[in-house]
């Protein structure tokens, strides 16, 4: 399985972008979704993350209302929408899936570029 992010770009702060991660396979057999960041001499941070089995999606405390994680079986696509733009948001940002099934492993995308200039 393969994964592809799209959606990535220059906007300005205040401003919205909708990322796109489109699985080769099916989303079905995923047990968990989500989307990394990560900025330039820092960290890989959690940004979002959607799980089978959970009621609602998790964010991290710096995007909390105004990101919105969502996902798609039957297009085989997550979606991040990020509203409200902030410099600091600036990053690359990478999908990835996990399946349980034995044995359990990790999918990835390669990441796309999201820039905010102030």
């Amino acid at each position: 399985v393969q994964l592809v992010e799209s959606g990535g770009g220059l906007v300005q702060a205040g401003g919205s972008l909708r990322l796109s991660c489109a699985a080769s396979g099916s989303t079905l057999s995923f047990d968990a979704m989500g989307w990394y960041r990560q900025a330039p001499g820092k960290q890989r941070e959690l940004v979002a993350a959607i799980a089978s089995g959970e009621s609602s999606p998790r964010y991290a405390d710096s995007v909390k209302g105004r990101f919105t994680i969502s996902r798609d079986n039957a297009k085989n696509t997550m979606y991040l929408q990020m509203n409200s733009l902030k410099p600091e948001d600036t990053a690359v940002y990478s999908c990835y899936a996990y399946d349980k099934r034995w044995p359990p492993r990790d999918y990835w995308g390669q990441g796309t570029q999201v820039t905010v200039s102030s």
